[in-house]
């Protein structure tokens, strides 16, 4: 290594140290980026300026048109042959874009109108609580916000049980298989608060992943800014009245997909994912047996949901699957 390469190593030691005190101040301030706008700010601070080629660009976005899968729910449980379609087209979406929205899927207007009022109106950036069969009542929230949120809990675990039994059946498998393997025993409710960013093209809502749960389903404002990666191509998912967001998780995609910064703002979303429950668990996860032979031998490893928590928290959203680390 000669001397040049010496000071610029140093160099950015130096300067990755510096970002790490700067971003402890900021956490320390305990603003938050709404504070930030709140505050009048016209420049982006440098501690959340991406790396130019780290910065979206239009020329990675799809120009060409796609149909989006649109999956309408309706008539679902009354008519088989309707059934049937449905349970193709959720089939031919998870497989190919690992991702659909979903309308007509009961869940009253009245309740998903509520729903984005609550982190923008109690928290800076986001809510969180966890949602297991005997849930116990955040204390943060007031009782109004507790109720609004309970209720869209309910209706969104109702919703994703019969999510899982039409992905259960796209595999060939009996409509419980998923259900039956607690894939809905628990329900994590986040919520996203996206202020209106001074300069978007240097910086990024949410960082390009993939999800850690069995599936994410997506509620989102009126507002763009997400995005998902298909065909080696960013696309842009519009918001559609009414409709939910569902993403899968190599039979079904798991997509990766991001949240751009928007000068408009702010944007809110709310994403429910389902998992096993808030207690470790030693069952093990992998391949599903039925799906198995020796034309289609397994490509991962089984593993605990929570070592692979685990794993994917420690890893951070660097870009990278973390279903990657677990294949065979």
């Amino acid at each position: 290594m000669g001397v040049s390469d010496t000071d610029d190593y140093q160099a950015t030691i130096q300067k990755s140290h510096a970002r790490k005190g700067d971003l402890k101040a900021f956490d320390d301030t305990k603003a938050g980026v709404k504070g930030l706008v709140d505050a009048g700010i016209t420049k982006v601070p440098e501690i959340f300026i991406l790396p130019p080629k780290n910065r979206p660009e239009s020329s990675d976005r799809c120009g060409s048109p796609f149909i989006f899968p649109m999956i309408d729910l309706e008539g679902m449980d009354e008519d088989p042959i309707k059934h049937k379609e449905i349970v193709d087209k959720v089939q031919d979406a998870s497989g190919t874009w690992g991702f659909f929205q979903v309308v007509n899927h009961e869940i009253p207007t009245s309740v998903l109108g509520e729903i984005p009022s609550v982190p923008a109106a109690n928290w800076r950036d986001s809510i969180f609580f966890s949602m297991a069969p005997n849930p116990p009542s955040p204390e943060e929230f007031s009782r109004p916000c507790r109720e609004i949120l309970m209720d869209y809990s309910k209706h969104m675990m109702e919703l994703g049980k019969s999510l899982f039994e039409l992905l259960s059946e796209g595999l060939g498998l009996t409509p419980s298989h998923l259900n039956d393997s607690d894939c809905t025993e628990g329900l994590s409710v986040l919520g996203h608060y996206y202020p209106a960013c001074p300069q978007p093209e240097l910086a990024i809502g949410t960082s390009k992943h993939s999800d850690n749960d069995f599936i994410t389903v997506l509620l989102q404002d009126h507002i763009s800014g997400l995005q998902v990666l298909h065909q080696n191509q960013w696309v842009d998912v519009p918001p559609t009245p009414g409709a939910l967001v569902l993403i899968s998780n190599d039979k079904y995609v798991s997509v990766e997909h991001r949240v751009l910064a928007n000068k408009v703002g702010p944007r809110i979303s709310v994403a429910c994912f389902f998992f096993t429950g808030p207690l470790p668990s030693s069952k093990l996860y992998g391949p599903i047996t039925e799906l198995l032979s020796e034309d289609n031998p397994p490509k991962y490893r089984a593993t605990t949901v929570e070592d692979y928590t685990h794993y994917f928290r420690k890893k951070g959203l660097d870009g990278a699957s973390a279903l990657l680390h677990f294949k065979i």
